[in-house]
C-alpha cells in the first residue's frame, strides 16, 4: 500500500466559553519536521503534541495551528482600580495647578499609564486539555485518511510507470539477435577491408570476437532489471508504506537501465532505454511524496 505524505485535518469544538479550532497540514519531507503554533496557555503541552504527531504521521513536514476564540464576557485583562484612582487624583492635582479642566480625557490618559491594566494568566484545566488532545487525534486521523486517498492516486501512477519499464524490457528482445549479427558482420567487414591477405589467425580472431560480444551482452542486466521491477511491485503491496525502500529500488532499476544503454550499441535499443528513463524519472518524482 502506497501512502502519500500530503494531508490536511481539522477539528472544531467549544469548551469553557471558547471556540477552539485545530488545523494540521502535512507535506513531503525526508524526515519528520514539526512546526506548532499554539496559544501560550497550551505551550506546556508542546512536547506531548509533537509526540502525538510523530507517532501518527511518521514522516513529513507538519504544521499544527490551534486557534482560540473567546465566546464569553470574561477577559484575562483586569483594571487595577486602586492604581487608576491614584493616577487620576495626581493628574487632577496637576491640572488644577495649571488651570486645566479635568474631564474624561484625563481618565483616558490615566488608563494608559503603567500597571493600570494587568493580565491574569489562567492555568490549563486538565479536562480542557483532554478534550483538545482528543480533537488533535481526530484531526490526525483525518490526515491519515487523506493520505490513504492521495496514496491510491500515487500508486496508480507509479505502478503504471514501472509496468511500462517492464514492458519496454520485453520490447528489447526482438532487436538483440540482429544486434549481435550486425556487430559480427561489421567487425568481419572491417577486417577484410584491411586487406591483410589472409594473414589472420582465425582462432585468435574468433576468441577476440567472443570476448567483445560478451562485453556487449545484456542478459544479466535484463534479469536484474526484471527482478527489481518485481521487487518493486512486492514492496509497494506491503501493508506499511515504504517510500524510502521504493526509492532505493528505483535507484537499482536506474542502474540497470543505464548499463543496458551503455552496452546497447544499437539505435533501436537505445531509443527504448530513453523511454525507460523517462518513465523512471516520473517514478522518482512521485516517490518524493510517498511516506
Amino acid at each position: 500500500m502506497i501512502k502519500s505524505m500530503t494531508g490536511f485535518g481539522k477539528a472544531e469544538f467549544e469548551i469553557n466559553n471558547k471556540k477552539i479550532t485545530i488545523e494540521i497540514k502535512s507535506l513531503n519531507s525526508k524526515q519528520i519536521d514539526i512546526n506548532t503554533r499554539t496559544p501560550a496557555l497550551y505551550r506546556e503541552k508542546d512536547i506531548e503534541i509533537r509526540k502525538l504527531i510523530s507517532e501518527k504521521l511518521v514522516r513529513g513536514k507538519v504544521d499544527l495551528n490551534i486557534y482560540v476564540e473567546n465566546l464569553g464576557d470574561e477577559t484575562n485583562s483586569k483594571i487595577n482600580e486602586q492604581i487608576l484612582k491614584g493616577y487620576f487624583h495626581q493628574l487632577k492635582e496637576v491640572s488644577d495647578k495649571l488651570g486645566l479642566t479635568t474631564d474624561h480625557r484625563t481618565l483616558h490618559a490615566a488608563l494608559r499609564l503603567p500597571d493600570v491594566v494587568k493580565t491574569e494568566y489562567e492555568s490549563l484545566d486538565e479536562q480542557e486539555w483532554e478534550t483538545i488532545e482528543a480533537n488533535i487525534r481526530k484531526a490526525l486521523n483525518d490526515i491519515d485518511t487523506f493520505r490513504d486517498k492521495e496514496g491510491l492516486a500515487l500508486e496508480t501512477d507509479i505502478i503504471g510507470n514501472v509496468k511500462s519499464i517492464h514492458q519496454l524490457l520485453k520490447d528489447i528482445e526482438p532487436f538483440e539477435k540482429q544486434r549481435i549479427e550486425a556487430v559480427k558482420t561489421r567487425l568481419t567487414d572491417n577486417l577484410e577491408s584491411l586487406k591483410m591477405n589472409g594473414n589472420v589467425d582465425q582462432n585468435r580472431f574468433e576468441q577476440e570476437l567472443i570476448f567483445y560480444l560478451e562485453k556487449l551482452d545484456i542478459n544479466e542486466e535484463k534479469v536484474r532489471l526484471n527482478n527489481h521491477c518485481n521487487y518493486f511491485y512486492e514492496t509497494a503491496g506491503l501493508k506499511e508504506s515504504s517510500g524510502k525502500k521504493l526509492g532505493f529500488i528505483s535507484q537499482e532499476i536506474g542502474r540497470e537501465i543505464n548499463t543496458i544503454g551503455s552496452k546497447a550499441n544499437d539505435s533501436n535499443i537505445q531509443r527504448i532505454v530513453v523511454h525507460m528513463k523517462d518513465h523512471l524519472e516520473r517514478v522518482k518524482e512521485q516517490l518524493l511524496n510517498v511516506l
